[in-house]
Parts: structure tokens; sequence; C-alpha cells
């Protein structure tokens, strides 16, 4: 199930709820980012229980993959959730890179994505 939530800003993004969905290819985000689009959203809210465990792998490619797709159609996306059991060093810096340039944000709560998508 998806939900838009309007900006105060007035901008909409949609977020896909946890288990709608599990994404496992960059096929499958690119259905999330065309309905999302459909709605004129500038974002799209995915909770890491609605990626692939091979997402937190960076070795698998498969984030670079979903990513990209993002930056094609400029649409930005923030991952909610505890990502503190996945993952080493690597990907640790890719967050922290991700986090500072704000197009694509990993974040703990719902609330915190918001505030920063409202931005």
């Amino acid at each position: 199930m998806i939900i838009y939530h309007k900006l105060q800003n007035n901008n909409i993004v949609a977020e896909v709820l946890p288990g709608f969905v599990k994404i496992s290819s960059s096929d499958e985000i690119l259905d999330l980012i065309a309905e999302a689009g459909y709605q004129d959203c500038i974002a799209l809210i995915l909770h890491c229980e609605s990626l692939h465990e091979e997402f937190f792998d960076l070795k698998t490619g498969l984030a670079g993959e979903i990513l990209q797709k993002f930056s094609n159609y400029r649409m930005k996306l923030s991952v909610i959730g505890d990502l503190s059991g996945y993952g080493g060093k690597s990907l640790k810096d890719f967050i922290r890179e991700s986090n500072r340039t704000g197009i694509i944000t990993f974040v703990e709560s719902l609330e915190e994505a918001l505030l920063k998508l409202n931005k």
C-alpha cells in the first residue's frame, strides 16, 4: 500500500508501507517511481524492510542500480529504519555520503524523513 503525504511546502511524497513489496530489482523500483510520478510526488519513502537484503550488500550492485533510477528520474528517496545491523564500513560510508548530498537519505523515522524532504 502506498500513502501520500503533503509537506508544509505543498510538495507531495509517497510512502510505501512495509509489507507491500520486497524490492529486489531496479525494474520493481521503476514501477513505484512511475506511480509516485503520476501523483506529482517529489520523493519516495521506503522502509528498509521493503528492500531485499542484497540492497545493503554493496558488492551486489543492487543499491547502485536502484539509486541510479532515482537520479535518472530526478526523484528523491528516503529509506527509513535501523540500519545498524546491516553491512560494514563501506555501507556506513555510503549512507553518510548519501545523507550529506540529500538526494538519497537514510533516516530512522518517518518524521525525520518528512522533515528532510520538506527542505
